[in-house]
């Protein structure tokens, strides 16, 4: 897998702030938000992270934003 550019970089980190500060907002831990959508708490961990060096896909970002009721032009809004 190529490396990242520097300024892919910065967007996959912004990403991860987004969707962490997001998930912060509804009040639940990494925990209590993958208890309360099924989903493993590793992949949360997974999405919020910054040394992952995989980034997340849009059809993730998109899954995100239905769990949390937004649409994905409101979380790019930031």
């Amino acid at each position: 897998m190529a490396e990242l550019e520097k300024e892919d970089i910065i967007l996959k980190n912004k990403i991860a702030d987004r969707i962490q500060s997001l998930r912060l907002e509804t009040g639940l831990s990494q925990s209590e938000f993958a208890q309360k959508h099924d989903i493993d708490r590793q992949i949360i961990n997974r999405w919020e992270s910054k040394t992952n060096k995989r980034g997340i896909t849009i059809y993730t970002i998109n899954k995100f934003c239905k769990m949390i009721g937004i649409s994905l032009k409101d979380f790019f809004n930031f």
